[in-house]
């Protein structure tokens, strides 16, 4: 869970306009960045943004615990992201099977071959940025939804199961879904549409399908990784597919890479134009004193 909100929890609850003021920001940050990263459109986050937060200030009070917030904040936000929401023009042209995400032999050939350091832990530049929410907006709506809650926003998998209304085991599945298509979105970044549209088109399904099988033993990992990367598998699964991952160069290759992913997407940012938030923050904190009777210009107890 972002660590904001539990700040923001904590400056309202002394109820001073200047903690109120740093409050309302970290929950306009919270809102904007997650609108951003689901649906792609800096009018539609600041809408929405300021329509949340605003419906939500009477309830700010209430909500004395970083779970509770969470839950709230990302519900009301998602359902005014999905009324609101415009076609992507990196909308995916097709939902594809577990066995079109995994990588073919060209790819898994570039994986091998690929023996420099991953991306892992440094800044992305502002191309990269660009390039990975392009990504992450290609992937399925439901899918995606997915990953932004439990990997950028760092929410747990019950808390994305209680805004989501899904079972648990539900929100795993989609959110590996979410990583192998968001990996297999990465390995592409650069081409042109004409070229991604034949893409779709060739070689035939069936082809393709031929192409990429892989021995049985990695099928069935496959469908797990997820699970081992993020250390839910009880002890006996877990070594057995550390002992096979290890002796398998593939595995190994195809691992590395989805850990790259997996990092990339945490780091992304979606920052809302200062400007913007400055005049909303005022404007909101304002109203968060009138309804608690307070007045807008006290500070600390004194009048200004």
């Amino acid at each position: 869970m972002r660590p904001e909100l539990a700040q923001a929890i904590d400056l309202l609850r002394g109820n001073a306009p200047e903690d109120v003021e740093k409050a309302i920001g970290l929950l306009q940050n919270t809102v904007y960045s997650f609108s951003m990263k689901v649906c792609g459109h800096p009018e539609d986050a600041e809408d929405t943004m300021q329509e949340v937060l605003y419906r939500s200030l009477k309830h700010l009070a209430k909500l004395d615990e970083p779970r509770a917030m969470a839950v709230w904040l990302y519900t009301v936000t998602r359902n005014r992201c999905w009324r609101m929401r415009r076609k992507s023009t990196h909308a995916p042209r097709q939902t594809l099977s577990l066995d079109e995400l995994m990588p073919d032999d060209a790819e898994m050939a570039q994986l091998l071959a690929d023996t420099s350091e991953q991306p892992e832990g440094h800044l992305l530049r502002s191309e990269e940025h660009r390039l990975l929410h392009e990504a992450v907006l290609r992937i399925p709506p439901q899918l995606r939804i997915v990953l932004v809650l439990h990997d950028m926003e760092e929410l747990s998998t019950e808390e994305v199961a209680q805004i989501l209304d899904l079972q648990p085991g539900t929100v795993r599945v989609r959110l590996h879904r979410a990583r192998l298509s968001v990996r297999k979105e990465l390995q592409r970044p650069t081409e042109a549409p004409t070229q991604a549209a034949q893409a779709v088109k060739t070689p035939p399904r069936r082809s393709r399908r031929r192409q990429r099988q892989r021995p049985h033993e990695c099928r069935e990992l496959f469908a797990y990784l997820s699970e081992y990367l993020d250390g839910r598998l009880e002890a006996p699964t877990r070594e057995s597919m550390r002992g096979h991952i290890e002796a398998c160069s593939s595995c190994v290759a195809f691992v590395r890479d989805l850990r790259a992913a997996v990092d990339r997407c945490r780091s992304l940012k979606a920052d809302c134009n200062p400007a913007a938030l400055h005049r909303l923050q005022s404007v909101l904190t304002r109203e968060y004193m009138r309804l608690l009777g307070i007045p807008a210009l006290e500070k600390s107890g004194t009048k200004m």
